[in-house]
C-alpha cells in the first residue's frame, strides 16, 4: 500500500499526539496518599501517650476557636503586604500586623503555582500533582480527604462567596454558596463585588461555624495590567477595607461566646513580574498568611516579624483550631505560634497527633521506615512525652515538669520538620511501567517518519509475519506479570483488557515497520557500495547546517540550563542561518562562476542515492534523478543594484531580530531585567506605546493585504482599525484627542467588531480555496493568503500592544526572505520548512514566551467575551501563545502554493515539518524519564513537557493543513 507524504505524516504525529497524552498520564505521578478511605471520618484519635500504662484521654481537644473566616486574596504577592505597598494601601492590616492580635506569615507554595492545585493544598495539606495544571481548568470533585470534608462531618455549616472552583472541588459542602468564574480575567471590580454584596447580611448571622471568601479581581488586573498597575494599589485598599469589616465584626460577635473566632487573610498563589503564574520564581511561590484573633493579645514590647512556612501547615493548623481530625495525607506542620498560649499538655496533645498522622502517612509511603531520622525522633518524643504525663498526673505542677514539657515540644517541632521533609522526597509514585510502553511507541513515530517521502507502509507483514505474533505474546506477557504482581496498578493495567491489547498490537506493528525499514535502509546502503563509486556530492552547506542546528537543538533539552534558556539556543540559530545565507547570497551572486565547484555540488543522485540518503528531510527533494541544481536561475536572479539588495537582507533580518530581542527578555536569568517591553507597558509612556502600535498596525496591514481580494483589503484595514479601538477602550493605548484620564471598559464591542472581520476574511478565503477545486486559476494562493490574512487579523488583536512589532517585523522578514533569498536561490522544500520552522520558534520566543508556564497570557482567552466559555477561551489561548508557530507554518503553506514547478512540495514540506517536530519530543520524552528523580523535574522540565505536548498538537493541526494543500493540488493536477 502506498501513501501520500502529507497523509502518512500527519497520521504519524496523530498518534504520537495519542502516546504523549497516554505518557503525560503516566509522567505526572499520583502523590502519596494514606490507604485509609475519607468515608472512614470517625476514626478515633490516637491516645495520650502515657508511661506504664495507658491514658484516658482518647478524644481531641476542644476546638480553639467558636468561628472562622478564610479571606483567600487570589495572586496576593508577600511584598503586597509586608513591603511599601502594603504600608502604602494596606494600612489596617499593616497596623494589625505590627500591633495587633496577629500572627504573620511568609507562606512558601510549591509549583505549579495556579488556583486549583493551591486550593487543594491548603484545604488538604498534601501537595497536588503538577498535572493539576490541566485540571485547573476544569476542576473535578476532590475525593482526598480534607478539611471541608472533616468539618461537614462534624456538623458544622460552611458558607462560600468567590471563586466557583471551591464549588466544583466540595460540591453539597457548603449550605450556602455563590461561585464566580474565575477565568474571566478582564472582570476585576464585579467579580469582586459579588463576593463583598453578602458579607453585611452574614456577618451580622451568627448561624454558620466557617466562612470563606476568594476573592479574584487583583489575580485578574495582575494577567491583564500586570503587578505594576495603579489598579493594584485601589484594589489593596478595597481588601483592607474589607478585613477591617470582618475584623470589627468578629469581634462584636466575640462578646456573645466566651471562645474566640479566627480570621485568616491569605494568598493562593503570588504574582510574577509580568503579572501572570505557575512557576516557581519567588515572586509566585511566596505570599502572606495572616491569623488575626483575641487568643493572640500581645504583651507591650512584643515584636513578632513574619517567619517562613509551607503553605500545607495551614491544613493542619486549621483543623487543629476548629477541633477536627487533621486531614490524613497532610504533610503540614501545625503553627505552633497558634496554640503556644495553651496550657503544655494541651501543647504537647497537639503536637502528638500531628506527629502521629505524619508517621503513619510515612509508614505507607516508605518500607524502611523504621530508619527515617524523623520516625526515630517521633519515637523518642512520644516515649519522653509518656514520661511527661505520666509525671503530671503524679506531681501537678513544678519546674522540672515545665522544663521537661518544653524539651518534650522542641522533640516532636523537630520530629515534624523531619517527618514533611522525608514524606516530601516521597511525594510521587510514578507509573513506569505506563512511561516505558509509551516511550516505545514515540520513539516508533521518528523512526517510521525517516523513511521515503512516498513511503510504502508494509502493512501486510506484520500481520501476516512470525515476528509480529512473537513481539505481541512477548508484551502480552510482560502486561500480565507486571499488572498481577505489582502493588499498585499502573495506567495500563486499569485499561479493559481489550484497550490494553489493542495498544501492544499497535506497538508490536510499529515495531515491525521500524524492523522493515532497517533492513531495506541495510540493503540499500550495502548495494550502494557494491556498485560503481558515485561522487556524493548531494549534501550543501546549508542542509549540514540546518541537521546540526537541529541536532544541537534536541540534544540542549537534556540540560536544566538549556531548557529553562531555550530562548537563547533559538536566537543563535536564526542569528547563525542569517549569516549562513549571507555567504552564500556572496557566493551566488558576486563570485559567480559556472565552473566553480560550489555550483555544481548538488548534482542529485538517482533512487540508490535517494535511498542512502532516507535518514533525513534532505532526501526528499524536489527535482529529477540526475537533475542539475546551480544557483540562482537567470531568469529569477536580481540584476544591477538589486544584487547589493540581496545581499543586505540577511543583515535586515539580523537587525530585526536584534531589536525584538530588546522587546521581551524572557527565561530565568532575563525576565527580571528591564527591557523595551516594560519601558513601553509604564503608565508614563502610553503616548510613546499608542505611535508604536499605531505604526505597527499600519505596517501590518501594508504587508498582509498585497495578496488579498479587494473586498479583504477593506476588511483588513477596518479590522485593524478595530485593533487599535480596542486596545483604546480597555485602556493600553490613547488616541490623540482621547485624555489619559478617561474611564476604561472592557472593550467587548470593539473586539467583537474585529472578530467580525476576522470571520469575513476567513470566509473569503476558504471559498477561493474551495473554487480552485473546479477552476484551475490562481484561487488556491489567494485563497491561502487570505486565510494567512485572517489569521494576521486575529493574532493583532490577541496579542498585547507592545508585541504589535513582533507581527510586522515577522510579516517583514517573510517577505523579504520570499523575494530575495527564497525564490532567487531556489531553496527546496525541506529546506525551507526547516527555516520556517526555526524562524516559527524564535518568533515564539520574541514574544515573551518561554518554558515558564508563568508567561502565558491567559487574558488572550477572554478578548471580546462577557462570560467564561471553555472551548472559545482554550483555543485563543493556544493561539495566541503559539502565534509565531502558526503564522509562519501558514506563510509555508501560501509560499510552497506558489510554486507550480514542485509537484507535491506541500507533501514533502508536511513529511519534513512532522520530522523535525516529532524528533524532539521522542528525545525528550526519554531525558525526562531518565532525570525524573532530578531537582528541577517540577520546576524546569515538566513545564517544558506540557509545552511539548501542546506544541505537537499545535503540529499535528498544522500538519493537517499542509496535507488538505497538497490533496487540493493533487485534486487540481
Amino acid at each position: 500500500m502506498r501513501l501520500k507524504s502529507g497523509v502518512f505524516a500527519a497520521s504519524c504525529v496523530a498518534v504520537e499526539v495519542l502516546g504523549v497524552a497516554i505518557f503525560l498520564r503516566g509522567f505526572f505521578p499520583a502523590s502519596v496518599r494514606s490507604s485509609s478511605r475519607t468515608e472512614h471520618l470517625a476514626e478515633s484519635p490516637a491516645p495520650e501517650p502515657l508511661a506504664g500504662s495507658s491514658s484516658n484521654w482518647t478524644k481531641l481537644p476542644p476546638p480553639l476557636f467558636s468561628k472562622a473566616v478564610v479571606m483567600l486574596i487570589d495572586a496576593l504577592r508577600d511584598d503586597f503586604v509586608f513591603g511599601s505597598k502594603g504600608a502604602r494601601y494596606m494600612p489596617f492590616t499593616t497596623y494589625l500586623m505590627e500591633k495587633g492580635p496577629t500572627h504573620s506569615f511568609v507562606s512558601e507554595a510549591k509549583p505549579p503555582t495556579v488556583t486549583m492545585p493551591r486550593i487543594k493544598a491548603l484545604m488538604t495539606g498534601s501537595l497536588p500533582g503538577f498535572v493539576d495544571v490541566i485540571r485547573n481548568l476544569n476542576s473535578p470533585a476532590l475525593l482526598e480527604d480534607n478539611l471541608i470534608s472533616q468539618a461537614k462531618a462534624a456538623g458544622k455549616r460552611m458558607i462560600f462567596y468567590g471563586d466557583e472552583t471551591w464549588v466544583k472541588l466540595f460540591p453539597k459542602h457548603f449550605v450556602e454558596y455563590d461561585g464566580t468564574t474565575s477565568f474571566f480575567v478582564s472582570d476585576y471590580t464585579e467579580v469582586d463585588n459579588n463576593v463583598t454584596r453578602h458579607l453585611d447580611k452574614v456577618l451580622k448571622r451568627g448561624d454558620w461555624d466557617m466562612l470563606i471568601l476568594h476573592y479574584l479581581g487583583l489575580d485578574h488586573i495582575g494577567h491583564v495590567s500586570g503587578p505594576d498597575s495603579p489598579l493594584i494599589g485601589h484594589k489593596l485598599r478595597e481588601m483592607d477595607g474589607i478585613l477591617m469589616k470582618i475584623h470589627t465584626a468578629l469581634l462584636t460577635k466575640e462578646r456573645e461566646t466566651p471562645t474566640p473566632s479566627l480570621l485568616v487573610v491569605c494568598g493562593d498563589h503570588g504574582m510574577s513580574e509580568t503579572g501572570s503564574h505557575g512557576a516557581a520564581s519567588t515572586e509566585e511561590v511566596r505570599t502572606p498568611l495572616i491569623l488575626v484573633s483575641s487568643a493572640f493579645e500581645r504583651k507591650p514590647g512584643d515584636v513578632r516579624h513574619p517567619t517562613h512556612i509551607q503553605q500545607t501547615d495551614l491544613a493542619a493548623t486549621l483543623s487543629v483550631g476548629l477541633g477536627l481530625p487533621i486531614p490524613k495525607d497532610s504533610l503540614g506542620n501545625l503553627l505552633f505560634p497558634v496554640i503556644e498560649r495553651r496550657p503544655m499538655r494541651e501543647r504537647l496533645r497537639f503536637l502528638h497527633l500531628n506527629a502521629v498522622q505524619l508517621s503513619r502517612l510515612l509508614q505507607e509511603a516508605v518500607p524502611s521506615y523504621e530508619k527515617d531520622p524523623g520516625f526515630e525522633q517521633f519515637m523518642m518524643a512520644e516515649r519522653l512525652h509518656g514520661s511527661w504525663v505520666k509525671l503530671h498526673l503524679e506531681e501537678g505542677h513544678s519546674d522540672a515538669l515545665l522544663s521537661l514539657g518544653t524539651k518534650v515540644a522542641r522533640q516532636y517541632l523537630g520530629a515534624l520538620r523531619t517527618l514533611s521533609l522525608a514524606l516530601s522526597t516521597h511525594v510521587a509514585q510514578y507509573d513506569v511501567y505506563s512511561m516505558v510502553a509509551l516511550t516505545l511507541l514515540l520513539l516508533s513515530t521518528p523512526q517510521v517518519l525517516c523513511r521515503r517521502a512516498e513511503p510504502e507502509v508494509p502493512l501486510s507483514f506484520p500481520v501476516f509475519s512470525l515476528l509480529f505474533y512473537l513481539m505481541f505474546l512477548l508484551l502480552s506477557a510482560i502486561h500480565v506479570v507486571v499488572c498481577t504482581s505489582a502493588e499498585s496498578s499502573c495506567y495500563l493495567c486499569g485499561l479493559p483488557w481489550l484497550a490494553a491489547g489493542g495498544v501492544m498490537m499497535l506497538v508490536s506493528a510499529m515495531f515491525c515497520v521500524i524492523l522493515s525499514a532497517v533492513a531495506r535502509m541495510f540493503s540499500s546502503s550495502t548495494a550502494l557500495r557494491k556498485s560503481v563509486a558515485h561522487p556524493y556530492t548531494g549534501w550543501s552547506e546549508m542542509d549540514f547546517l540546518l541537521l546540526l542546528g537541529t541536532v544541537g537543538h534536541v540534544l540542549t533539552l537534556g540540560a536544566s540550563s538549556f531548557v529553562e534558556e531555550e530562548h537563547q539556543t533559538w536566537y543563535f540559530l536564526v542569528n547563525t542561518l542569517c549569516l549562513a545565507l549571507c555567504r552564500e547570497t556572496c557566493r551566488s551572486y558576486f563570485l559567480r562562476d559556472d565552473c566553480e565547484p560550489q555550483h555544481c555540488s548538488r548534482v542529485q543522485l538517482g533512487s540508490q542515492g535517494a535511498a542512502h540518503l532516507q535518514q533525513n528531510c534532505t532526501a526528499y527533494k524536489a527535482s529529477t534523478p540526475g537533475q542539475l541544481r546551480e544557483g540562482p536561475s537567470t531568469s529569477g536572479a536580481p540584476k544591477g543594484h538589486e544584487h547589493w539588495t540581496v545581499l543586505v537582507v540577511p543583515w535586515l533580518v539580523l537587525a530585526c531580530c536584534r531589536l525584538l530581542r530588546s522587546l521581551n527578555h524572557t527565561g530565568v536569568q532575563g525576565a527580571h531585567q528591564s527591557d523595551l517591553g516594560h519601558w513601553l507597558t509604564s503608565a508614563n509612556h502610553r503616548v510613546e506605546l499608542s505611535c508604536l502600535a499605531a505604526l505597527s498596525l499600519l505596517a501590518i496591514f501594508m504587508l498582509a493585504q498585497r495578496g488579498c481580494s479587494p473586498v479583504s483589503k477593506v476588511a483588513l484595514a477596518l479590522g485593524l482599525l478595530g485593533v487599535f479601538c480596542y486596545r483604546a477602550a480597555i485602556g493600553n493605548v490613547l488616541f490623540p484627542w482621547q485624555l489619559a484620564t478617561r474611564g476604561i471598559s472592557k472593550g467587548i464591542i470593539e473586539a467583537r467588531f474585529v472578530y467580525v472581520f476576522v470571520l469575513g476574511i476567513l470566509f473569503t478565503g476558504t471559498k477561493d480555496l474551495l473554487k480552485s477545486e473546479v477552476i484551475a486559476a490562481n484561487f488556491k494562493t489567494v485563497g491561502l493568503w487570505e486565510i494567512y490574512s485572517g489569521l494576521v487579523l486575529l493574532a493583532a488583536l490577541l496579542l498585547r500592544p507592545h508585541n504589535l512589532p513582533v507581527l510586522a517585523f515577522s510579516l517583514l522578514i517573510q517577505t523579504v526572505m520570499t523575494k530575495f533569498i527564497w525564490k532567487p536561490l531556489k531553496h527546496d522544500a525541506a529546506e525551507i520548512t526547516i527555516m520556517h520552522y526555526w524562524f516559527g520558534q524564535a518568533f515564539f520566543y520574541f514574544q515573551g514566551n518561554s518554558n515558564n508556564i508563568a508567561t502565558v497570557d491567559i487574558s488572550a482567552g477572554f478578548v471580546g467575551l462577557d462570560t467564561y466559555m471553555e472551548i472559545p477561551a482554550t483555543f485563543l489561548t493556544v493561539f495566541g501563545t503559539y502565534v509565531g508557530p502558526v503564522l509562519w507554518a501558514g506563510h509555508l503553506a501560501h509560499f510552497l502554493s506558489t510554486e507550480a514547478d514542485r509537484g507535491s512540495a506541500a507533501g514533502r514540506a508536511c513529511f519534513c515539518y512532522a520530522l523535525i517536530c516529532s524528533v524532539p519530543v521522542a528525545a525528550y520524552v526519554i531525558f525526562v524519564t531518565s532525570l525524573r528523580y532530578h531537582l528541577f523535574i517540577w520546576s524546569v522540565f515538566s513545564p517544558k513537557l506540557l509545552y511539548e505536548g501542546m506544541h505537537l498538537l499545535v503540529t499535528a493541526a498544522l500538519c493537517v493543513l499542509l496535507t488538505a494543500t497538497e490533496q487540493t493540488s493533487h485534486a487540481r493536477a
